[in-house]
């Protein structure tokens, strides 16, 4: 039995999920798939935040062909965000606000730096957001895109454009930018501009009914009654069809799909002898894109920054003896990598992220 078989079938019986899909890959497109639980290597999961690289992608795909301009305003496209207003603090009063000096551009939104995104502390802008329902959380969106993007316009920016660094929701401002870009539902442009070229059959916004069998449980664990179900199998939201247009939503994909997606960027941008990426966008994509002035330590997570930095969708291991690295993590327990020298590692559960997910992580990184 491997090593890695052997931390995965650990990790099983000590409870810290219900099962566990790791791929491994490189840069020759081979895969090998390893699992324990109950969890099938071809389970169709809810991928939440790793679907950021993966729009990331989309939108360098418009830029390459000329399309999208990274330092547009993102206005050109979504009027709702044209003329912004920036609390004069994160903490201040929603109507203690100063016009912003610039507008949010495409950079922004794949830099998580367009002024719009997670609150870390208490403040009337996270009461605000909970009250209009576009806080970020591990459940699923309960507005449809317009909805969603009309309820985020009401509300100030934390910080102006370009200064300051918050999580997540640039990223469905940048989902639903892309749908008016292309005139579509951003499903519908994925599935023939990335999905489709990359064979990435299973994924998706939702799960088509014919294969709901394959969604399994989400779970999160308490202290007191250990892991506990939070999503059903086989049914609930992201089981087709979808309740309105999700193109500010997050993803359900497979270790095997993901791997394809993985495998394109291990050879920076190439499917074969087909450019898919160019090389200089794949470079931009890993590279650190963040000004050191907005790695504050109030912008997410006590210590994210140490050695850190954000290209485009992705966490970048800027020191250290990962250096090179790149990839990010999903909400129910999911995770990616790439290394320097190309080859990668897709890590499948569900279950909510917490101490015990992070130290499968750690165990497999």
């Amino acid at each position: 039995m491997s090593e890695l078989q052997n931390t995965l079938d650990g990790h099983i019986a000590r409870g810290t999920a219900p099962g566990i899909v790791v791929a491994d890959g490189d840069r020759s497109g081979s895969i090998a798939i390893t699992s324990s639980g109950d969890l099938s290597p071809d389970a169709i999961v809810r991928i939440q935040s790793m679907t950021k690289p993966v729009v990331a992608v989309a939108a360098l795909r418009l830029v390459q062909d000329g399309r999208l301009d990274l330092d547009a305003a993102v206005h050109d496209w979504l009027p709702e965000l044209r003329d912004r207003r920036v609390l004069r603090t994160p903490e201040s009063p929603l109507g203690d606000v100063v016009a912003a000096v610039g507008p949010i551009t495409v950079r922004h939104l794949l830099t998580n730096t367009s002024g719009y995104g997670m609150t870390t502390t208490p403040c009337p802008l996270h009461d605000a957001m909970v009250a209009n329902r576009t806080e970020a959380g591990q459940e699923a969106v309960e507005l449809g895109a317009q909805d969603w993007l009309d309820a985020l316009a009401t509300l100030p920016l934390m910080c102006e454009p370009g200064h300051g660094w918050r999580y997540h929701h640039s990223f469905g401002i940048l989902g639903i930018l892309l749908s008016r870009l292309v005139g579509r539902p951003l499903e519908e442009h994925l599935a023939v501009d990335v999905f489709e070229p990359l064979g990435m059959i299973d994924t998706g916004f939702t799960v088509p009914a014919e294969k709901a069998h394959r969604l399994p449980a989400a779970h999160r664990h308490d202290d007191e009654q250990g892991l506990i179900e939070i999503e059903p199998a086989g049914a609930g939201f992201y089981v087709a069809p979808a309740p309105f247009d999700l193109s500010h939503a997050e993803l359900v994909s497979t270790a095997a799909d993901y791997s394809a997606f993985a495998t394109m960027l291990a050879n920076s941008g190439r499917i074969g002898d087909d450019t898919f990426l160019s090389e200089d966008l794949a470079a931009q994509l890993r590279s650190d894109q963040v000004p050191a002035s907005v790695k504050t330590p109030d912008s997410f997570f006590p210590g994210f920054w140490d050695g850190m930095g954000w290209g485009f969708g992705v966490v970048v291991h800027t020191e250290g003896p990962r250096r090179g690295r790149y990839g990010w993590s999903g909400g129910l327990g999911t995770d990616f990598y790439i290394d320097a020298d190309g080859s990668f590692r897709v890590v499948l559960t569900q279950v909510e992220m917490g101490a015990q997910v992070m130290g499968l992580f750690a165990d497999l990184s």
